[in-house]
């Protein structure tokens, strides 16, 4: 699996090309500026990019728009953001084509190489993998809002796990729920969110950024 990473402290770069060359990913560039992260995911259209999100040389969200301006290039194109801190605008920005293949973590993840690794591929794959904190955060802030209200504590829950890129078969083995009981939780969030039958990944992707539209 071809990987493109933009980190611009060396150590860290190289902290995490080891990592992920010894877990089978081909580190095919790693670059430490924004405009070099432009050129390499156009040269080398990876698999999937690990960017920072704060990048030389204005170190405010340069990584995070050179991400999405190769996204905007090469539609669907995997993406996982790396964050010291949770930023909501950047969570939607990043979940507003609704295509999936998106994560955002906060940096204190990369510590934990096996959920690490874990989420690289998931978003590699065309899934999402939003950080559990980020997540939190997020719901919090939306919780007052309808039709949100109407949403279970339990359905919240399922919800908080689907928008990190979790299976139902994970979410049942997390919450030791059913399989079915899951299934049952999860058409239930997309009816109060009023989103209409389509692909399940697409309305996994949907009913998150029902939280996050009006977080602004």
């Amino acid at each position: 699996m071809r990987v493109v990473l933009a980190e611009d402290l060396f150590l860290l770069r190289d902290g995490l090309t080891t990592l992920l060359t010894a877990h089978g990913f081909e580190i095919v560039a790693g670059v430490e500026s924004g405009p070099e992260l432009a050129r390499a995911l156009t040269e080398h259209r990876p698999d999937v990019a690990v960017v920072d999100v704060r990048l030389p040389p204005t170190h405010t969200d340069e990584g995070l728009q050179a991400a999405l301006r190769a996204r905007s290039e090469v539609p669907g194109l995997p993406v996982l953001v790396l964050s010291q801190h949770v930023e909501r605008l950047y969570a939607r920005e990043l979940l507003a084509d609704g295509a999936g293949a998106v994560g955002y973590l906060l940096k204190d993840r990369v510590f934990d190489a096996e959920q690490f690794v874990d989420a690289v591929r998931r978003v590699a794959a065309g899934g999402t993998a939003m950080d559990p904190e980020v997540i939190a955060t997020l719901l919090d802030h939306r919780a007052r809002d309808e039709p949100l209200r109407r949403i279970t504590e339990r359905e919240r829950a399922v919800l908080e796990l689907m928008a990190q890129g979790r299976s139902n078969t994970g979410i049942a083995q997390r919450l030791h729920f059913s399989e079915s009981a899951v299934g049952k939780h999860t058409a239930n969030i997309f009816a109060k969110l009023g989103l209409a039958q389509s692909s399940d990944d697409h309305r996994r992707v949907q009913a998150v950024l029902a939280y996050l539209d009006a977080a602004r």
